[in-house]
């Protein structure tokens, strides 16, 4: 039975006028009036946010990568892998290709949402070392923990795939679920590049360096370090958004279970994010003693193996995806090269 139409529609031979009676399109002026009234709130509510968050951006500094040479190079270079690691969702998208306008709009959008994150990560800040306080737990490791997997990661992955749905979501560029990764993937190299941006600066002016004032040479010799570590976490963001992305993207197409499968990319998403900050410490620690190597080579070596192997998740739905594309308009195609899965990697 088909549960989207009345039962008066659903009865009727198609011949009977159900104008308002269970069936609705614009006719009356009133209707134009509430269709125009709707837009307009739509629009005032995306534009409300979007002003906000760019509010927000500006009280926090987040435009002095914009403004300062100096850190926006730094900026740039601590972008570009995962600038990279966007660049190849895009490309392994089988499906039409993303009008360049809207990944610039949604990469913009990822920079204004992730204002959004540092004000409630802020907010919350003490949620872990209350929780682990509650549960006589050890307030440094445990509160960490669950300010991770309680607040950061399920803020940050939120946010970022807000990012998405102001804008390109609605767009007629989005008209595959493959998509929802490419745009999910926009929008985590825009967190990205301004994450990297606040922490270069905030690590310059804790160096004793006035930003608008110090030498070009001293501001980059100062800020190296952190470029080299915010180039390595970059990615991360990148990975993370796109799994949830793709799963925006399954649920446009799926919208009788549209609410359960955004939730499942955000759980995906938002637990690979938590668990790496959660062990991104220790593991580098581990490799270092293990090794001998420095703390900056542990840490490179902890991410690599971290996001390849998230990474690897990411690529194998979304060439899954590709196989089933090509199948269905190459029939010669076995069937077996893109059956479903029966399980998640959480499983």
């Amino acid at each position: 039975m088909d549960q989207s139409r009345d039962p008066v529609e659903r009865g009727s031979d198609g011949k009977a006028d159900l104008y308002d009676i269970a069936t609705w399109e614009e006719r009356t002026s009133v209707d134009g009036l509430a269709v125009a009234l709707y837009r307009l709130l739509v629009a005032s509510t995306r534009a409300i946010v979007i002003l906000t968050a760019l509010l927000i951006l500006v009280g926090i500094g987040g435009l002095t990568a914009i403004t300062d040479p100096q850190i926006g190079a730094l900026t740039l270079l601590s972008a570009l892998p995962a600038l990279g690691l966007a660049g190849y969702v895009y490309y392994t998208d089988v499906t039409d290709n993303e009008p360049l306008s809207v990944l610039v709009v949604t990469f913009l959008l990822g920079v204004l949402t992730a204002t959004f994150a540092a004000v409630l990560n802020s907010l919350l800040g003490n949620v872990g070392q209350t929780i682990a306080t509650e549960l006589s737990l050890s307030i440094g490791f445990f509160g960490s923990i669950i300010f991770f997997f309680l607040v950061v990661g399920p803020v940050e992955e939120t946010v970022k795939l807000l990012a998405v749905r102001l804008y390109a979501y609605s767009n007629s560029s989005f008209n595959s679920v493959v998509d929802g990764a490419v745009y999910g993937a926009m929008a985590g190299l825009g967190f990205a590049t301004i994450e990297n941006a606040l922490y270069i600066t905030r690590n310059i002016m804790m160096s004793g360096l006035d930003v608008g004032v110090a030498d070009g040479a001293a501001i980059i010799g100062a800020g190296s370090t952190i470029t080299a570590v915010r180039a390595l976490a970059g990615p991360g963001h990148v990975i993370y958004s796109a799994i949830a992305g793709y799963y925006l993207g399954l649920a446009k197409f799926n919208k009788e279970n549209a609410g359960p499968i955004v939730v499942k990319g955000l759980i995906l998403a938002s637990v690979v994010h938590a668990t790496y900050n959660s062990t991104v410490g220790i593991g580098s620690f581990a490799i270092a003693s293990l090794t001998g190597l420095g703390s900056l080579p542990s840490f490179l070596v902890y991410v690599l193996i971290y996001d390849g192997i998230f990474g690897l998740y990411l690529i194998r739905k979304i060439r899954r995806y590709s196989q089933a594309y090509h199948a269905a308009y190459e029939p010669s195609q076995p069937a077996s090269s893109f059956t479903s899965e029966v399980t998640e990697f959480e499983d």
